[in-house]
């Protein structure tokens, strides 16, 4: 003890604690034991005395020893219950032996001369008298006497031993306990015995021990749990302890009715008092041996009631513990640990959506199939979570384990120390998000302590509490992600699908029954992933030892179909996205590709060109699987064939890509020059991003120079939180006022009050959100990163249903053109004042307060619902919607009538009972990249478990990492004068020979002709026929002769009158409509009448919706002159906005769009008008990588096209 104790007085101290205290003084004397013992002088004639004060003296008693030993101590009290447990045993045995050593007619006692009056004759065989002696005399040998009394003398001086240790005062509760009653009588009458030798014949009903050998195991059981400090579940110790009731009452029963029965005139030995016993208890009841006296008969009455009390007791105990051990899931036994792989799974909440996508992507790898799943939650399994881990497929696979990451107990029953990893997620649809964070914190921490070298896999949902768990091995922050990929969005339509798309496992499989040409082709492409693999190992990229990065990437995706994407030395950690020219590939180099699977489970078919295809014209992809890199997958093997070009060099001339001729004329421009092996460095300029030289500034007006000229290069100054990577951004030169980042009002630096009096060159990029977290920082760096060209930096308007705080504020006052707003989407005059009929893109955030409700999947409905109000106000917006529930996204942009969508419908849920992880993937607001949710990148977590590079690669992409030499997604559109170019593949050397980019993907929009009533099959079927002939005349009438293009408009129009449901690719509305008047059966005049009558109808409403919007305009004060309303649109403004997807259920019921992603699509992939094309550009910090061709550079061709790629593009690539 740490301070002072009082020294006990003589009444006190045991007479056998020897002590030392001074006799003269009476007053106690205070000793603090931390202190040094000195010198007391003044404190009488005992000065000088030292005094040895004892602590604890109570525990030194001769009782306390002994209870220490027999009772406290849990491994000696635990040898005493073993002892006393084998004393029991012993006495049994004993009994059963002299049993089985036992003559009746041999009896001798007390009255061994009345033997002639219990002699029974063979004439009174049937007769009932009970011959009572027998019930109370047995014969006893002496060896078995002798040691029954040893054995009786030890249990008797235990007994009262443990008695008295455990006196509490009352005496008479020791005496009436059941156990010490049954002792007594098994001991005292042979210690009689012992003085009195006339009764060493008495019976003793010696097998009533097998009740207190039952209470010693019992006791055995818990002092081995103390001892060892392991507990065993409380459904062994129940099960335990009804199997030793039901012996106890069997083993009670046969010896008991068989000593009565020696008192009938029909023995019944032990074996077949054993046998009634058993029969009788297990209600089978043959007949065959029954007791034949009234006391053998009694005792079975007695024991039945007995067991009728007990047993039901027990058995209720038992199920009780059965269910509570359903709910929580019992163990994972050690022995499984140890010879088995599994991974745990810990969660505060657990939805039947999260562990399906969760089971899905694990188990969607080869080799994770032996793995088992241990589910490790603090709440009761929900009824659907239960109902699917019954499945077959799941139930051999999943253990749910009820319990808490923060016990160790749970997490020895989990044995997470034997785990291959620990998937740790948060819960997002908690109304405190922070709360929930640091709920994971916890649950980390206490992880890590316990099992240290257990893999970490950590999700958390905001960025300032990534840096508590930076020790795990893979962490996703969801607002980071989220945030990234929004703002990317607006820059990179459908970054979002393209980033989902792979992420999840697929095999490419997804709606290839489908009739519709686009969904064949967007689900193949869907399969594609990101694998790695060693240059030294690798068939794709092993020729290219030695040779640049960029010759490598080309090279692979012509010959092999993979897209060679970035690569990592063997001495830097860090992974480069598109390196450049200047990295020289290495055998140790590792390669990141995009392929459909990983080249180990590919097989190569090399063989030359068939001389069959040479006469056919170009078909559509994967219409020819001849001419596919990849032309068919062996689902059930994992393998990929891949049918492997001509792997010979090609002539010189074949490398001439020539364009058509123009009017007639034999001029032709010059062709896309060779990827070189090797960059020639010595025409390498060196580059200078962070001076003002770009092509930023060239073409640019005075006043536009101007506007641009005061931003600057360099890291933002302020962080909102800990852990942001540093990204090198457009800068103001100072810092703006915070006043002046209110958008809606003015201040004494600017008087502007709305978006329209600061006269942006560029559209607006609105972000709707609650409040300003964290999170939205990364939001706006990917927007402002140095990269991006200034004269295309859009003005970003943040509308805050809450106003920011100062610290939020301060982060962002150092961006250009960033401001706020408060204000609600469900609002018409906040969204006008902020300017919404002057942006392009409108990004809506889930809000936190609406994550949560009553029932789980309506967290969305005032989101879907505002949107829905927003897309009928303003259809040329493009609107970019979160959304807490995947299966939500059907409501976006929702028709009632649109039969199409209902056939998408029917297409997913087909997909989804195929087992698909994307079966909402045909979603037409998801493949166009309109909607979005966070838990589809939950799969980035999961795949980091054998991907451990995804999460890096992913952080590349959207731009919240950046590494020296690593380059950027960005985007560029393909336009009409670079059709030439007519092939993915001639665009991949286009690019790689011209800047050094590397695509890696198309977004495509096209123009489809919705039918509104008919279905077949679940798919729609068109209702237009188009006829070749008139197509045809149509192009010669639209100054589009050239001869490639006709073969290639004829052989697609060719191709899609074939299918049964047609694409159309057409320039305006009006040739669409003459199109379809080409239709062999004229409509009727009712029909004509009705459909006029419904346009009537739907331009009022459209007029109605645009006289409300130019009120509250007028009513606010602001210019009517920027809002268009959709009737007033030219033919022209309307092209435009459906190429770019804007433009849905507007002008034609009929008329819609579709926009899709491909994702590496083969090389002989047609481009066509307005395709976007993804692209990973080089860092621009490392130079230009690239020479110009100077044979090029000559001739005006060459000039423009390098004008087009190059300056222009990288302009228009931002959207």
């Amino acid at each position: 003890m740490a301070g002072a104790k009082l020294t006990p007085s003589p009444s006190e101290i045991d007479p056998d604690v020897k002590t030392e205290a001074t006799k003269s003084s009476e007053e106690p004397t205070w000793v603090n034991p931390s202190m040094p013992i000195r010198t007391m002088g003044s404190f009488g004639s005992d000065a000088g005395q030292r005094v040895q004060v004892e602590f604890y003296v109570n525990e030194n008693t001769f009782k306390e020893r002994l209870k220490l030993f027999f009772i406290k101590n849990q491994r000696s009290s635990l040898r005493i219950r073993l002892f006393n447990f084998s004393l029991k045993l012993l006495t049994c045995a004993l009994y059963v032996l002299r049993v089985s050593l036992d003559d009746p007619e041999q009896v001798t006692g007390v009255c061994v001369n009345c033997q002639n009056r219990t002699s029974t004759t063979a004439e009174s065989t049937e007769s009932t008298e009970i011959n009572w002696e027998l019930i109370f005399w047995v014969n006893r040998r002496v060896p078995v006497w002798a040691i029954q009394v040893i054995v009786a003398l030890i249990s008797f001086l235990e007994a009262m031993l443990l008695t008295y240790l455990s006196y509490k005062g009352n005496i008479w509760e020791q005496m009436f306990q059941i156990s010490f009653i049954l002792e007594m009588i098994n001991t005292v009458p042979f210690i009689i015995t012992i003085f009195w030798p006339p009764l060493r014949n008495i019976f003793i009903p010696v097998f009533l021990n097998c009740w207190l050998a039952k209470c010693a195991l019992e006791n055995m059981i818990n002092d081995l749990h103390r001892a060892i400090q392991r507990t065993h579940s409380a459904m062994f110790n129940q099960v335990l302890i009804l199997i030793c009731t039901l012996l106890c009452l069997v083993f009670t029963g046969a010896c008991g009715i068989q000593h009565l029965e020696r008192a009938s005139n029909q023995n019944l030995t032990l074996f077949n008092s054993l046998y009634f016993c058993i029969v009788t208890f297990s209600t089978v009841g043959y007949g065959d041996v029954t007791p034949h006296i009234w006391p053998s008969q009694l005792l079975v009455v007695i024991l039945i009631c007995v067991a009728l009390v007990v047993l039901p007791l027990q058995f209720e105990e038992l199920a009780y513990l059965w269910m509570e051990r359903q709910k929580s899931g019992g163990n994972y036994s050690r022995h499984r640990a140890q010879t088995e792989k599994h991974a745990v799974l810990c969660v505060s909440s657990l939805k039947i959506d999260l562990l399906m996508d969760f089971l899905n992507e694990f188990y969607a790898h080869p080799r994770l199939q032996d793995y088992y799943v241990v589910i490790l939650c603090p709440t009761e399994m929900d009824i659907q979570v239960r109902r699917v881990l019954q499945i077959p497929l799941w139930s051999q696979r999943v253990i749910y384990l009820q319990g808490s990451a923060l016990k160790d107990t749970d997490l020895m029953r989990a044995k997470m120390d034997d785990a291959e990893a620990c998937f740790i997620l948060s819960s997002r649809n908690e109304v405190d998000r922070t709360a929930a964070d640091h709920q994971t914190i916890l649950r980390a921490w206490a992880v890590k302590d316990f099992a240290p070298n257990c893999p970490l896999y950590v999700q958390i949902l905001k960025p300032e509490n990534k840096f508590h768990v930076k020790f795990a091995d893979h962490v996703v922050c969801e607002e980071e992600f989220k945030f990234a990929m929004l703002a990317l969005n607006c820059v990179c339509p459908a970054t979002s699908t393209l980033v989902t798309l792979l992420v999840h496992t697929s095999r490419g499989q997804e709606g290839q029954l489908s009739p519709e040409q686009w969904q064949r082709t967007y689900g193949r492409c869907s399969g594609n992933e990101v694998y790695h693999i060693r240059l030294c190992d690798s068939k794709f990229f092993g020729e290219y030892d030695g040779k640049s990065f960029t010759y490598a990437s080309f090279h692979a995706h012509k010959k092999y179909g993979v897209c060679l994407i970035g690569v990592k030395r063997e001495d830097n950690k860090s992974i480069l996205l598109n390196p450049g020219p200047r990295h020289i590939m290495a055998a140790p180099d590792t390669c990141y590709y995009i392929n459909i699977t990983k080249e180990e489970n590919s097989a190569f078919i090399f063989k030359q060109e068939e001389k069959d295809n040479k006469g056919l014209p170009v078909a559509g992809l994967y219409d020819a699987p001849s001419r596919l890199p990849v032309h068919s997958i062996i689902a059930s093997m994992g393998t990929v064939a891949m049918d492997l070009q001509n792997p010979t060099d090609p002539p010189e001339d074949s490398s001439k890509l020539t364009l058509p001729t123009e009017n007639g004329s034999g001029s032709r421009r010059p062709s896309i020059a060779p990827v070189l092996e090797i960059a020639d460095s010595s025409s390498i300029l060196p580059c200078d991003l962070l001076s003002d030289q770009s092509e930023d500034e060239t073409n640019q007006s005075d006043e536009e120079s101007s506007s641009v000229s005061d931003f600057v290069k360099g890291y933002p100054p302020n962080s909102p939180y800990i852990g942001s990577s540093p990204t090198l951004c457009h800068l103001l030169p100072q810092k703006a006022s915070f006043c002046c980042l209110r958008l809606d009002k003015g201040c004494r630096h600017n008087s502007f009050e709305d978006a329209k009096a600061y006269g942006f060159k560029n559209k607006l990029i609105i972000v709707s959100a609650e409040m300003a977290g964290n999170g939205l920082y990364n939001f706006i760096v990917p927007l402002r990163a140095y990269y991006r060209p200034r004269k295309e930096l859009n003005p970003i308007v943040l509308l805050l249903d809450y106003p920011p705080d100062n610290h939020f504020l301060e982060a962002i006052c150092c961006f250009p053109m960033v401001y706020f707003m408060a204000g609600t989407i469900d609002n018409l005059d906040n969204l006008l004042q902020c300017g919404i009929i002057y942006a392009d893109n409108l990004v809506v955030v889930d809000k936190e307060s609406t994550m949560s409700a009553e029932e789980d999947y309506m967290a969305d409905a005032k989101t879907i619902v505002n949107v829905q109000t927003m897309f009928r106000l303003f259809p040329s917006l493009s609107i970019i919607t979160e959304l807490t529930h995947p299966s939500n996204m059907r409501f976006m942009q929702f028709r009632a009538k649109d039969c199409y969508s209902l056939a998408l419908s029917k297409l997913e849920k087909i997909e989804r009972d195929k087992g698909s992880n994307l079966a909402f993937m045909f979603r037409l607001p998801f493949a166009a990249g309109r909607v979005f949710s966070i838990s589809m990148l939950d799969t980035l977590l999961y795949q980091s478990f054998v991907k451990d590079y995804m999460i890096p690669i992913a952080r590349l992409l959207l731009g919240l990492d950046t590494t020296p030499g690593s380059g950027y997604l960005c985007a560029m559109k393909v336009t009409e004068e670079d059709l030439w170019i007519r092939t993915y593949g001639r665009l991949f050397q286009k690019l790689c020979s011209s800047s050094a980019e590397i695509p890696i993907g198309i977004y495509r929009t096209e123009s489809h002709m919705f039918p509104s009533s008919e279905l077949k099959d679940g798919y729609p079927q068109s209702q237009v026929s188009i006829n070749v002939e008139d197509i045809g005349g149509d192009d010669q009438r639209d100054n589009r002769s050239e001869s490639w293009k006709e073969k290639t408009r004829t052989h697609r129009m060719s191709t899609t009158s074939e299918s049964e449901h047609p694409l159309l690719r057409k320039k305006s509305l009006q040739w669409a409509r003459r199109l379809s008047r080409k239709n062999t059966k004229p409509p009727s005049r009712t029909e004509r009448f009705s459909q006029q009558r419904l346009n009537l109808y739907r331009r009022s409403e459209r007029q109605e919706l645009s006289e409300l919007v130019k009120n509250r305009m007028k009513h606010l004060g602001l210019p009517t002159v920027g809002y268009e309303d959709v009737a007033n649109l030219t033919a022209s403004d309307v092209m435009n906005r459906v190429n770019l997807g804007y433009l849905q259920d507007e002008m034609n019921d009929h008329q819609n769009t579709l926009s899709y992603v491909l994702i590496n699509p083969p090389p002989d992939t047609m481009l066509e008008l307005n395709d976007i094309v993804y692209i990973i550009r080089s860092d621009p910090l490392a130079g230009p990588n690239v020479p110009e061709d100077p044979a090029q550079g000559q001739s005006s061709g060459g000039g423009r096209m390098r004008q087009d790629f190059g300056t222009e593009t990288r302009d228009e690539t931002h959207l």
